[in-house]
Protein backbone atom coordinates (compact mmCIF):
# COMPACT_ATOMS: atom_id res chain seq x y z
CA UNK A 1 0.00 0.00 0.00
CA UNK A 2 1.48 3.40 -0.94
CA UNK A 3 2.38 5.87 1.79
CA UNK A 4 -0.15 8.57 2.60
CA UNK A 5 0.38 11.53 0.21
CA UNK A 6 0.92 13.99 3.07
CA UNK A 7 3.59 11.72 4.53
CA UNK A 8 5.40 11.63 1.17
CA UNK A 9 5.42 15.45 1.04
CA UNK A 10 6.65 15.74 4.64
CA UNK A 11 9.44 13.23 3.98
CA UNK A 12 10.61 15.40 1.09
CA UNK A 13 10.75 18.42 3.39
CA UNK A 14 12.66 16.37 5.95
CA UNK A 15 15.28 15.42 3.36
CA UNK A 16 15.81 19.09 2.49
CA UNK A 17 16.12 19.97 6.20
CA UNK A 18 18.71 17.23 6.64
CA UNK A 19 20.73 18.35 3.63
CA UNK A 20 20.57 21.96 4.83
CA UNK A 21 21.69 21.27 8.39
CA UNK A 22 24.42 18.84 7.28
CA UNK A 23 25.65 21.58 4.92
CA UNK A 24 25.91 24.14 7.74
CA UNK A 25 27.77 21.84 10.15
CA UNK A 26 28.36 18.14 10.87
CA UNK A 27 25.21 16.61 12.36
CA UNK A 28 24.26 13.35 14.08
CA UNK A 29 20.95 11.54 14.45
CA UNK A 30 19.88 12.55 17.97
CA UNK A 31 20.66 16.22 17.26
CA UNK A 32 18.74 16.07 13.99
CA UNK A 33 15.67 14.58 15.71
CA UNK A 34 15.76 17.40 18.25
CA UNK A 35 16.24 20.08 15.58
CA UNK A 36 13.50 18.67 13.37
CA UNK A 37 11.16 18.57 16.39
CA UNK A 38 11.88 22.29 16.84
CA UNK A 39 10.55 22.76 13.29
CA UNK A 40 7.37 20.81 14.06
CA UNK A 41 8.38 17.38 12.74
CA UNK A 42 7.91 14.42 15.08
CA UNK A 43 10.52 12.10 13.63
CA UNK A 44 11.75 8.97 15.34
CA UNK A 45 14.83 6.86 14.73
CA UNK A 46 12.85 4.37 12.62
CA UNK A 47 12.23 7.11 10.06
CA UNK A 48 15.37 9.23 10.42
CA UNK A 49 18.14 6.63 10.29
CA UNK A 50 16.88 4.85 7.14
CA UNK A 51 16.52 8.29 5.53
CA UNK A 52 20.10 9.22 6.49
CA UNK A 53 21.33 5.89 5.14
CA UNK A 54 19.43 6.37 1.86
CA UNK A 55 20.83 9.91 1.46
CA UNK A 56 24.31 8.54 2.08
CA UNK A 57 23.79 5.68 -0.40
CA UNK A 58 22.59 8.22 -3.00
CA UNK A 59 25.82 10.17 -2.52
CA UNK A 60 24.17 13.23 -0.91
CA UNK A 61 25.71 12.73 2.55
CA UNK A 62 29.11 11.57 3.71
CA UNK A 63 29.65 10.05 7.13
CA UNK A 64 32.39 9.42 9.63
CA UNK A 65 32.55 8.04 13.16
CA UNK A 66 33.38 10.51 15.90
CA UNK A 67 33.85 10.22 19.65
CA UNK A 68 32.20 12.97 21.68
CA UNK A 69 31.80 12.98 25.46
CA UNK A 70 32.98 9.36 25.46
CA UNK A 71 30.29 8.28 22.99
CA UNK A 72 30.79 7.10 19.43
CA UNK A 73 28.42 8.64 16.95
CA UNK A 74 28.02 8.73 13.21
CA UNK A 75 28.36 12.30 11.94
CA UNK A 76 26.96 13.41 8.58
CA UNK A 77 27.98 16.16 6.15
CA UNK A 78 26.41 17.20 2.86
CA UNK A 79 28.52 16.21 -0.16
CA UNK A 80 28.90 18.30 -3.34
CA UNK A 81 26.08 16.28 -4.90
CA UNK A 82 23.98 16.87 -1.78
CA UNK A 83 24.66 20.62 -1.92
CA UNK A 84 23.59 20.62 -5.56
CA UNK A 85 20.40 18.71 -4.65
CA UNK A 86 19.74 21.21 -1.85
CA UNK A 87 20.10 24.13 -4.28
CA UNK A 88 17.73 22.44 -6.72
CA UNK A 89 15.25 21.67 -3.93
CA UNK A 90 15.42 25.26 -2.72
CA UNK A 91 14.82 26.58 -6.24
CA UNK A 92 11.85 24.30 -6.79
CA UNK A 93 10.38 25.15 -3.37
CA UNK A 94 10.69 28.88 -4.10
CA UNK A 95 8.91 28.50 -7.44
CA UNK A 96 6.15 26.46 -5.81
CA UNK A 97 5.71 28.88 -2.90
CA UNK A 98 5.53 31.85 -5.26
CA UNK A 99 2.82 30.09 -7.25
CA UNK A 100 0.90 29.04 -4.14
CA UNK A 101 1.05 32.56 -2.70
CA UNK A 102 -0.15 34.02 -5.99
CA UNK A 103 -3.15 31.68 -5.94
CA UNK A 104 -4.09 32.87 -2.45
CA UNK A 105 -5.25 36.26 -3.72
Amino acid sequence: MPAHPVRAIVLGFLRLHILYHARVEPVYGAWLMSELRRHGYDVGPGTLYPMLHALEQAGFLSTRMEVSEGRRRRVYRTTKAGAQMLREGRRRAQVLLAEIEQGEE
